[in-house]
């Protein structure tokens, strides 16, 4: 099986580029969406026509054309479940889990902290209770989290860690330490662990240039139980799709 996580910064904005294009070459299982921007409404109608051979699960933020998370599916799931179920977090839509036979997909975009790091406390708080959340889900079956996480984890995952850290969102120690949190709790960075040396990035600044002279971030980040770690047989990122800031990430599990 093949899981694909993509933030398409508007599903609406991205569908008019090369997205179904891009997406029928990758021929994916299952497609994790993040930052989609529209109402469940609007996801099936920018989607589905193009897409038939999938099954399409949205989730929507309660502000018009903000945040939102998708899963496409060719096999249907057993279930599909919207939100954490803790009010606070769940007006954005910014989780969408899928039940399947062996494991949770769960489709997450994670909140940002800002430039100003306002949301910087909201940001700690979300990921202590994301995590209860898979945890909790854990009990039952093994996980599959796909999504944008807003935070490089280490030195090898930004372009320029000593200018950003401790200064810019995404790589504040506070939010290393959520990274660390689901790293050090049974869950394992797919990428990072296949390729622990490989320099490659998921996100660029639309500004200067950023993603010409490839001075990027890797944000985006598929995490699996442990016990799925052995199943994992290719873990990559595709830097040559284009159409959002970011670029697709994916696993091949067996």
């Amino acid at each position: 099986m093949k899981i694909i996580s993509f933030n398409v910064n508007g599903i609406r904005a991205i569908s008019k580029k090369n997205f179904f294009e891009d997406m029928a070459s990758v021929d994916a299982d299952v497609i994790c969406l993040q930052e989609t921007k529209a109402s469940v409404e609007q996801v099936n109608e920018a989607v589905q026509e193009s897409m038939g051979k999938y099954q399409v699960f949205a989730n929507q933020a309660v502000k018009k054309g903000y945040s939102g998370t998708s899963i496409l599916a060719k096999v249907k799931p057993i279930a599909v479940i919207c939100d954490m179920g803790i009010e606070e977090h769940d007006q954005e839509g910014r989780v969408i889990c899928a039940e399947f036979e062996e494991y949770f997909v769960i489709s997450v975009y994670v909140p940002n902290s800002k430039n100003d790091l306002s949301r910087l406390d909201y940001r700690q708080k979300w990921d202590a209770d994301f995590l209860s959340y898979l945890k909790n889900l854990e009990k039952k079956k093994p996980v599959i989290v796909c999504g944008d996480f807003n935070v490089a984890h280490r030195d090898i995952d930004l372009a320029r860690p000593k200018a950003n850290y401790n200064k810019s969102a995404g790589y504040t120690q506070k939010e290393i330490d959520g990274m660390d949190n689901y790293t050090s709790n049974g869950l394992i960075d797919t990428f990072r662990n296949l390729h622990p040396d490989e320099v490659k990035y998921s996100w660029w600044s639309y500004r200067g240039g950023a993603r010409d002279r490839n001075v990027g971030w890797r944000i985006d980040y598929l995490l699996t139980s442990e016990s799925l770690k052995d199943r994992i047989t290719d873990a990559f990122i595709l830097n040559d799709v284009h159409g959002s800031d970011h670029c697709p990430l994916g696993i091949e599990i067996i």
